[in-house]
């Protein structure tokens, strides 16, 4: 069976995950107040419906509460949101994902019962400032307040040495967990695995940890 979603709010970000989700092969409810987003939709989208999301009785006519998933997408009315989120809550929805104006709006979203939060602006500027900051981040995903994961290049000065001998794990507190060397992803890589020059190490760890190791070892 296909994976069924809602996405409310037709924005920039909500109408990219539309899109994304369709691709991949989920049925997809778009959702939306504005009649032409919702039009531009109705022919990407499963189904695409001009509705406020912020009534109960507009939410339960659609039976929301049947889909697995719904993505609350929308953009600056935070009270919209959060109204949205608390109905959706209420009436069952199994898992929630809420895209957040600010930190404020985080807390409140968690306190209501969003199972997920998202910043993509901020993240999106994260990312863009690590990559930014050294040629050798190829990418990062933050995953909670204090964790993320990223793409480190490998460079002269640690290829050669086998993933024991860089013991990552007892000087950083970090974690190898994949490497890609060309079209070769190895998950889990063994110990004994050496590194190349070009590989792309997948390291796992608390912010300042990788930092840390990103300073010392892969910027030097």
């Amino acid at each position: 069976m296909k994976k069924e979603f809602v996405v409310i709010g037709l924005g920039r970000f909500g109408g990219s995950i539309v899109r994304e989700l369709v691709k991949q092969g989920a049925n997809v409810m778009a959702i939306d107040t504005d009649s032409e987003r919702v039009d531009e939709f109705a022919r990407i989208a499963t189904q695409a419906v001009v509705a406020d999301t912020t009534e109960e009785e507009t939410i339960k006519s659609l039976g929301l509460w049947n889909f697995e998933h719904v993505i609350v997408a929308i953009g600056e009315d935070i009270q919209s949101s959060i109204l949205t989120t608390l109905i959706l809550k209420e009436l069952g929805v199994p898992q929630i994902t809420v895209k957040a104006q600010n930190d404020y709006h985080e807390k409140v979203l968690l306190k209501i019962g969003a199972d997920f939060v998202v910043h993509p602006e901020r993240d999106m500027g994260i990312r863009i400032a690590n990559n930014m900051m050294s040629n050798s981040v190829l990418d990062y995903l933050e995953i909670s307040n204090e964790h993320s994961i990223m793409e480190v290049k490998a460079n002269e000065s640690i290829a050669g040495q086998s993933l024991i001998e860089l013991d990552v794990r007892a000087k950083y507190g970090l974690n190898i967990v994949g490497i890609t060397r060309g079209d070769e992803i190895m998950i889990s890589p063994n110990a004994t695995e050496r590194i190349q020059v070009g590989d792309v190490l997948l390291i796992i760890g608390a912010d300042v940890d990788i930092n840390r190791f990103v300073k010392k070892v892969i910027q030097r």
